[in-house]
């Protein structure tokens, strides 16, 4: 059933108001509830349903400006439930303000169950997995009328601002839960739009990455442009384009689908520099899952003996969507054999029930309601003793779990906190933010203590005395920092030894910083390292994948965690919590 979206209410203040528009006259209604305030898009209101779309009449006609968004409809309907709507402003023609670096000529900002709006947080996510952006976010919090009045719109550049509740509510209810407030004199057109020449509104940079996850095509320049990668005349075109096709089987949408096509563009890219070059344009944590997928892929097109098959993929299952990973690696195969090796992988993968985008989500959902009350390092330990055992084919569901890791429950364990990343990449300014009482281990004041920290010829006699001085600290509930490079397995491996024979919670930190960065930084340093051992590491640097630690913090480039794995008590993002 076709439904009108209702007309949005004036607030007081808006000197936008017309003598035939609507106003919300004193909106007490929104008093002490929290609140959105977005940007209120120049635009046709439209509304996109499973197998139909409408503007703000439900008989609208065809119009040029409406060809693009009904494409849109085409591609993003059959992933709509019967009986839920989007609706959203429609911008590919231009009004009275003409933009000129859009993310999608559609911005959705409200979904519809019914006769029901959902609630903010749960439009944006909706939306996002369909591939479509929300309008600026411009204030949030509790309603607060003299913090509204305050906002300042550059109203040559914006039309207004529209004011929700975060909380969902019932169609009846829209006057009492949205508001706007518009600018004055807003139409300055002499004709209308809909009868002068179409003039698209400009789409900018992050377009081509939207337009992906929405299930567009890919255009591998655009989006090679749009993350700052180049990968011309490597096959980057086919594979993207394979992957889409693969994918749109699988009905992945949204990041999912975004992440597998840059993961096979960008595949034989070392996986450090996918990630800190992506974490700008993408965020850490969608950057960090292209960089494990395009690492991985090429695990599956080795041979791999089929009774150990069921607990490696769980393992797998620990750091990527094996889905998605099964539709890179055929994307990417560069042979007939590694495709085979590919499919028969992902026959094992479907019988054992990790195929879909979220295997371990019952497991983490039913742990964490029986820990609810835990502590967030005692829930983490137990959360990610449980990921292991469910790998090894131990458990098998959540029950399971509250009985196999009742021994972590008391937090009665040491920590440790195992930083990784080349010189300069931030960890020991991470280091210096973390809580005082730790004890830490620095490789370099270990060399400065026997004569110059940039003395490497006694690396073996340092390590062996940091080992040492590690097992010693890691006593009790003592939490230790190691502070030292660690860019590989082997090295990291050392590491953890010593941590597990005192059954220390494992904590990765992965500082993330390209080498231009790395190379400003190393410019400015007390004790700058050698250029031509920057750009080793840089090179030699493997970033652990989640599940080698118990859990994962990754750093950027701003020094702040952009992302983690592991944690029982974060939101769901991608695999796992």
């Amino acid at each position: 059933m076709r439904t009108h979206y209702p007309r949005t209410p004036h607030l007081p203040w808006s000197p936008g108001a017309t003598p035939d528009d609507v106003r919300a006259g004193d909106p007490g209604a929104l008093r002490g509830r929290e609140v959105v305030v977005t940007e209120k898009l120049d635009g046709e209101n439209t509304t996109l349903y499973r197998d139909a779309m409408h503007a703000r009449s439900l008989d609208s006609a065809h119009h040029p400006s409406r060809a693009w968004v009904k494409a849109l409809q085409g591609r993003i309907g059959p992933y709509l439930p019967p009986g839920l709507r989007v609706c959203g402003e429609n911008l590919h023609a231009r009004h009275s303000l003409a933009y000129d670096e859009l993310d999608s000529w559609f911005y959705g900002f409200s979904v519809w169950d019914g006769d029901r709006c959902l609630d903010w947080d749960s439009t944006v996510g909706f939306l996002r997995g369909l591939g479509i952006p929300v309008p600026p976010v411009l204030w949030r919090g509790t309603y607060d009328e003299r913090a509204l009045r305050a906002l300042r719109l550059d109203t040559a550049r914006r039309e207004g601002y529209v004011v929700r509740t975060v909380d969902g509510f019932p169609y009846e209810e829209f006057g009492r839960h949205v508001a706007k407030w518009v600018r004055t004199g807003h139409v300055t057109t002499g004709t209308h739009w809909m009868h002068a020449p179409v003039v698209e509104n400009a789409l900018g940079p992050a377009a081509p990455l939207w337009a992906v996850r929405s299930g567009a095509a890919p255009d591998a320049r655009a989006l090679a442009a749009a993350v700052g990668l180049d990968v011309t005349g490597s096959g980057a075109a086919d594979r993207a384009a394979d992957v889409s096709a693969r994918l749109d089987v699988l009905r992945r949408t949204g990041d999912a689908r975004l992440a597998g096509v840059l993961a096979a563009l960008l595949a034989g890219i070392p996986r450090a520099r996918i990630a800190a070059r992506l974490a700008g344009p993408l965020g850490m944590p969608q950057a960090r899952r292209v960089a494990d997928l395009a690492g991985l892929h090429a695990a599956l097109h080795r041979p791999y003996p089929d009774e150990d098959r069921a607990a490696g993929l769980a393992r797998m299952a620990l750091a990527a969507d094996l889905g998605v990973l099964h539709a890179v690696a055929a994307a990417a195969a560069p042979d007939g054999e590694a495709r085979e090796q590919t499919e028969w992988s992902a026959l094992h993968a479907e019988e054992a029930g990790l195929l879909g985008p979220d295997p371990l989500g019952p497991l983490r959902h039913g742990l964490r309601a029986a820990l609810a009350g835990l502590g967030p390092e005692a829930a983490d330990r137990c959360w990610a003793e449980a990921r292991a055992a469910y790998a090894a084919g131990r458990i098998g569901g959540a029950e399971e779990a509250v009985a196999a890791t009742w021994r972590w429950r008391t937090g009665a364990f040491p920590r440790l906190i195992h930083l990784t990343g080349p010189a300069g990449s931030g960890k020991s300014t991470f280091a210096g933010t973390l809580p005082g009482g730790a004890v830490r281990i620095a490789l370099d004041d270990l060399r400065l203590a026997r004569g110059s920290r940039a003395d490497q010829r006694a690396n073996a006699d340092v390590l062996r005395e940091g080992l040492r001085r590690l097992d010693t600290a890691l006593t009790g509930r003592a939490t230790v920092v190691w502070d030292a490079t660690s860019l590989t397995p082997h090295q990291r491996s050392l590491v953890h030894a010593v941590a597990r024979r005192r059954d220390a919670l494992i904590t990765h930190v992965v500082a993330l910083a390209d080498e231009e960065e790395l190379a400003r930084r190393n410019a400015g340093r007390a004790h700058p390292v050698p250029p031509a051992v920057l750009t080793a590491q840089a090179r030699r640097f493997v970033p652990p994948y989640p599940g080698e630690a118990h859990r994962t913090w990754y750093v950027g480039a701003d020094g702040a965690v952009g992302d983690t794995d592991g944690s029982l008590g974060a939101a769901a993002t991608g695999q796992e919590a």
